[in-house]
């Protein structure tokens, strides 16, 4: 072996033995205080790729003694949640018991595992837990389920949607427990608020139907509210909670208006070339006494006739909560919206390369006519929508 070679592999040694050396140290820490579940994994990992390795002997003390002190202080956890009837303590004891046998399920494949200088295996007591798992979950699943059935019971919608968890949970852990489905959407019935939408007009014009219709179509706010439902026409068998109205209050709509704009431009554009002449005005020529060429320019000049088409809309209107259980007004949030039409369009006298290129396009247009007071009106929907999800996202009506 060449001596370069040789320096490598003492130094991978040399790096390796220290690598492992302060693994073994981090995971003795963690044993020592009462980090078990740490110093498992740690020695696990350590442990996978090559368990019988000598250097990874320390691992194998670590986890024998850490999963042994870890099932003691658990079997002695479950002990004394088992004495206090509360019922809380179903759950610590069905998640406990998962714990356990989750943690001797991830030793198992490393089975058996060698203690060389002792001569012997390594010793894991493993247990069958499946009778307490499903015990456990089966004690929980019964509290949760008439718990949760009692709360349905209450007036309170809060009650409604914590029943609506704990089923969500108990359905998780114990799929198709009785009837859950349907207390599930019965919780989330309970728990939800109903909020009637409509809109008012204390303005001196017609609101379009179609922007009325536009902006009680909450399916398109994509507001995503799972304990908030808005209807925008009354339902049977629906007791509503609150009112959101939209309440228009004054429509202003700018005459119709014409702005006219006269203005030049000159340019100097490239003419074709022409000779370059010294200053005594004589031709000047390059090495092979060819006379120099030099691009020739010209001035062209533009009159530009520019008109502008403009017309406003701003609608001022108001968002109100009403409490209909207390009959009362909870808050009102003021908006704003504003829609300006403009179209320009351009003539022109002279040469329009005076002009920028991006200009150009002004001269293919023609005067349009305006949009109607109906059409200005709408045009504000979309706008007044942002502002309306605005309201609604930032201010909820249960708080």
């Amino acid at each position: 072996m060449k001596p370069n070679q040789m320096k490598k592999n003492i130094l991978f040694i040399v790096l390796s033995t220290l690598i492992i050396s302060c693994g073994v140290k981090q995971t003795q820490g963690y044993l020592n205080s009462g980090n078990y579940d740490e110093a498992i994994a740690n020695s696990i990992n350590s442990l996978r790729s090559n368990k019988n390795a000598k250097g990874n002997q320390d691992y194998v003390y670590i986890l024998e003694e850490a999963f042994a002190k870890a099932k003691e202080r658990d079997q002695r956890y479950i002990t004394d949640l088992s004495k206090d009837t509360n019922p809380s303590n179903l759950e610590k004891i069905y998640n406990t018991y998962l714990k356990l046998n989750s943690r001797q399920e991830r030793i198992r494949p490393l089975l058996p595992l060698k203690l060389i200088k002792q001569g012997r295996d390594a010793q894991f007591y493993l247990e069958d837990y499946s009778t307490e798992i499903l015990d456990s979950k089966n004690a929980l699943s019964n509290f949760l389920y008439n718990n949760s059935k009692k709360l349905l019971t209450s007036k309170n919608k809060f009650d409604a949607r914590k029943a609506f968890d704990d089923f969500t949970y108990l359905d998780r852990i114990n799929p198709n427990f009785k009837d859950v489905d349907l207390l599930l959407n019965q919780a989330q019935f309970l728990g939800t608020d109903f909020v009637y939408v409509y809109t008012k007009n204390e303005t001196n014009m017609v609101i379009p139907k179609r922007l009325q219709d536009d902006l009680l179509d909450f399916s398109t706010y994509g507001l995503n509210d799972k304990w908030t439902v808005y209807h925008n026409s009354k339902q049977k068998d629906i007791k509503y909670d609150y009112e959101m109205m939209i309440n228009f209050r004054a429509i202003n709509i700018s005459p119709e208006q014409i702005k006219e704009k006269q203005f030049v431009r000159e340019k100097q554009i490239k003419d074709g070339v022409k000779n370059l002449y010294d200053n005594n005005g004589n031709p000047v020529k390059d090495s092979l006494g060819n006379i120099i060429k030099v691009d020739s320019f010209k001035t062209v000049k533009v009159s530009i006739y520019e008109f502008s088409q403009i017309k406003s809309t701003q609608v001022t209107a108001k968002v109100d909560y009403l409490d209909l259980k207390s009959n009362q007004l909870i808050e009102t949030f003021p908006i704003t919206s504003e829609f300006v039409f403009t179209h320009v369009y351009a003539t022109y006298n002279g040469d329009k390369r005076a002009c920028e290129e991006d200009y150009y396009s002004f001269f293919d247009r023609i005067a349009v006519p305006f949009p109607s007071n109906e059409q200005m009106i709408f045009d504000t929907g979309e706008n007044l929508k942002a502002k309306i999800k605005g309201v609604i996202t930032r201010n909820k009506f249960r708080r």
